[in-house]
C-alpha cells in the first residue's frame, strides 16, 4: 500500500516540522526501501508483489510501478483503509496474481523494515490465520491473512473498526476472539508520521 510522494499531499504532519519537500523525500525513500526489501524475497520465489497506489491516476501509476520494478499494480480507490484492503484482496484473487493464497499487506512508513519481517510472517502464516505487526500509534504496520481466513471470513478483519484511531489493532483482535481464529504478532515498530516518531527511533 503506497501513496505517491506528492509535495504537500503526503506526510502532512511531518511537513509541519521539516517542510513539504523534505517530508515528500522521506516518503519516497521509505517507499523505495519497502519495495527493495519485498523484491529481495520475491527473487527467492517466495512471494509475488502487487503495489496498491493512491495519489496518482492509472497511467502515472503504471509508470511509477515500472520505475520501481513492479509488474503488478492497482489503484487503491476510495474509502477507508479497510475498504481499500478488501478491494485489493478481491482484485488479486480475481486476477490470480499470487503463487499462494495468503496475502500480506505492508505499509511504507518503516525505515527499519527488513527481509526477516517478511520471512517471519511467511513462517507464522503456516500455523495462524492472521499475523499483525503492531505499530506505536495503536494500529499495525503489517497485516497478513491465511488462505483459510480469506476463503471463509474475508470481511472479519475489517468490520467495526474506527480507522486512524488508537484502537485499530485492539478492535481487529476483538473481531477474531469471537471466531476463535489463531493469530500471532511480529515486533512492534514505529510508523514515521511526525518528527516525534523520528526522535523515538534515535
Amino acid at each position: 500500500m503506497a501513496k505517491w510522494h506528492a509535495y504537500g499531499r503526503c506526510k502532512t504532519r511531518l511537513a509541519k516540522d521539516i517542510g513539504g519537500k523534505c517530508s515528500a523525500n522521506i516518503q519516497r525513500k521509505m517507499t523505495e526501501h519497502t519495495v527493495s526489501v519485498a523484491q529481495y524475497i520475491e527473487k527467492k520465489g517466495l512471494i509475488d508483489i502487487s503495489i496498491a497506489i493512491s495519489g496518482l491516476g492509472f497511467k502515472k501509476s503504471k509508470k511509477w510501478s515500472k520505475e520501481l520494478g513492479i509488474k503488478n499494480f492497482n489503484l487503491q480507490g476510495k474509502g477507508c483503509l479497510g475498504e481499500k484492503m478488501k478491494r485489493q484482496i478481491l482484485k488479486n484473487k480475481k486476477d490470480n496474481l499470487t503463487k499462494t493464497k495468503n496475502i500480506i499487506f505492508i505499509g511504507t512508513d518503516l525505515p527499519d523494515f527488513c527481509h526477516m519481517d517478511l520471512l517471519n510472517t511467511l513462517t507464522k502464516l503456516k500455523k495462524n490465520d492472521l499475523i499483525l505487526g503492531p505499530s506505536n500509534d495503536g494500529g499495525y504496520w503489517l497485516i497478513a491473512f491465511s488462505e483459510r481466513l480469506l476463503s471463509n471470513d474475508l470481511y472479519l478483519p475489517f468490520i467495526n473498526i474506527k480507522w486512524s484511531s488508537q484502537d485499530v489493532l485492539k478492535q481487529t483482535l476483538k473481531n477474531f476472539t469471537s471466531k476463535k481464529l489463531k493469530y500471532d504478532f511480529l515486533h512492534n515498530k514505529i510508523d514515521i508520521d511526525t518528527i516525534i516518531d523520528i526522535e523515538k527511533r534515535e
